[in-house]
């Protein structure tokens, strides 16, 4: 791993991921405090990044900002920030109001807390999070903004609900497919007879947030992101937390529900009926591609490229539900010992046995070295091509890989700039079918 930069950096900082994450929520308004400018460079990135997602409603370049200057920098910004929120509860229309605080303003310590405090005060839904760039990138921005609400927006004391479960892990615009994989893993846990609070999908309230203390346990689709978050939880509601990876496809799917329904306590016979069905319908729709899939020789070599949540859940379907060889999984988030420790396990523990190289690198241009090192032959080509035929499954910054391996390519995970996305999604049995048919797509397009 590259451990001294970071090459063509696949996410923003800590406060682009708050921008996201608060604008994401229905209803809630971000109100950064920060320098000018720091909206524009990364609405931008959302850009050319997030399949065209970019803006909503006070979001992208029309963020409330404070904007502060010199001025701010030497006598401090909060009667500048007191200012701002006074003119955006006046001008936009919210349920929720979340204050975000950029670099310079941290530096310079101003108090957000005492200002949004006051605000609290006068019945104003507002909560302030601390979400300096420098202090991670965006995943940790989407962490630090439901800290913050958890901490200080979620009602104390909410009286229980039973199968009522909220659910997270899932990052706003730096999953391109956000929404859809959210309702993906909504229709999956609803199957089995629970209500779910998501936070961030279309059918999700103001009022769902706030009553979250109710729910009998936190899912958090993810070994990484919201993990800290859930920590946060547990502490002030006593609500316990089940971290399961993203369940892509129907292996996944299925040991989704029942790692759940054993957490859960809820009876196995209905989600094994559930898990019947789902597997009948998956395969049904995907029996008349079997010919095609036989006769043609789609089955592929792979390089998955991507982020805590893709690496290990596309290596994962690519081997156990598609049949083919992923033999090298890069995953290029920053991630701890621990971290790596725990997406190691998921992918030692595949069904159809088939082992992948998983690495942790930052500098995307290394990845064709892994992959040289994974299959020395490979560079030794007159004769021949071992890594042939190949796909590769990654990001926009992957095109290049596999221009020089020869190989297809389908961009999953962030940056994507080649695709529009609305509302597709791959989690769950209809989010394999879904992804089995983009990755043929992109094998026979060519056709």
């Amino acid at each position: 791993m590259s451990s001294h930069f970071i090459e063509r950096p696949r996410y923003v900082c800590s406060l682009g991921g708050a921008a996201a994450t608060v604008t994401a929520l229905p209803g809630a308004i971000p109100i950064l405090h920060a320098a000018s400018g720091c909206a524009g460079n990364f609405a931008w990135t959302w850009n050319g990044g997030s399949g065209l997602q970019v803006g909503g409603y006070c979001g992208s370049l029309t963020v409330p900002s404070s904007n502060v200057q010199e001025h701010e920098v030497v006598f401090g910004g909060t009667d500048r920030l007191t200012e701002e929120i006074r003119n955006t509860l006046r001008i936009m229309k919210g349920e929720l109001f979340v204050v975000l605080t950029g670099c310079v303003t941290e530096v310079i310590g101003d108090d957000i807390r005492s200002v949004v405090s006051g605000f609290r005060e006068e019945g104003v839904a507002i909560v302030g999070a601390e979400t300096g760039g420098f202090k991670g990138t965006s995943y940790y921005g989407y962490d630090l903004v439901l800290q913050a609400l958890f901490r200080d927006y979620v009602e104390k004391g909410t009286p229980p609900v039973n199968g009522l479960v909220n659910l997270w892990g899932i990052v706003p615009y730096m999953d391109q497919f956000w929404r859809g994989n959210i309702e993906g893993v909504r229709k999956l846990l609803e199957s089995i007879g629970l209500t779910v609070n998501s936070f961030f999908a279309t059918d999700d309230t103001q009022a769902g947030l706030k009553n979250a203390a109710a729910a009998e346990l936190n899912i958090v689709v993810s070994d990484v992101y919201g993990i800290e978050a859930a920590e946060t939880f547990r502490e002030v509601h006593g609500i316990p937390y089940l971290p399961l990876p993203l369940p892509v496809g129907p292996s996944a799917s299925d040991a989704f529900l029942r790692e759940v329904t054993e957490r859960l306590g809820i009876d196995p016979t209905r989600t094994e009926a559930v898990i019947v069905s789902e597997n009948s319908r998956y395969y049904r729709y995907l029996e008349p591609l079997t010919d095609c899939y036989n006769d043609l020789d789609l089955q592929r070599y792979a390089v998955v490229v991507g982020d805590a949540n893709y690496a290990p859940a596309l290596a994962r379907f690519l081997a156990d539900d598609l049949g083919w060889l992923p033999e090298l999984t890069v995953c290029t988030d920053q991630l701890g010992e621990d971290e790596k420790e725990r997406l190691g396990g998921r992918l030692r523990a595949l069904e159809s046995g088939f082992s992948t190289n998983l690495v942790f690198e930052t500098d995307g241009s290394e990845v064709i070295n892994h992959l040289n090192s994974s299959r020395p032959r490979y560079a030794d080509r007159k004769y021949h091509n071992p890594f042939s035929p190949a796909f590769v499954l990654g990001s926009s910054l992957e095109r290049e890989l596999a221009q020089g391996i020869g190989a297809p390519h389908l961009s999953v995970s962030f940056p994507v700039a080649n695709r529009a996305v609305l509302d597709r999604g791959y989690t769950g049995y209809s989010g394999g079918l879904r992804l089995t048919e983009d990755i043929l797509s992109a094998v026979v397009a060519a056709r």
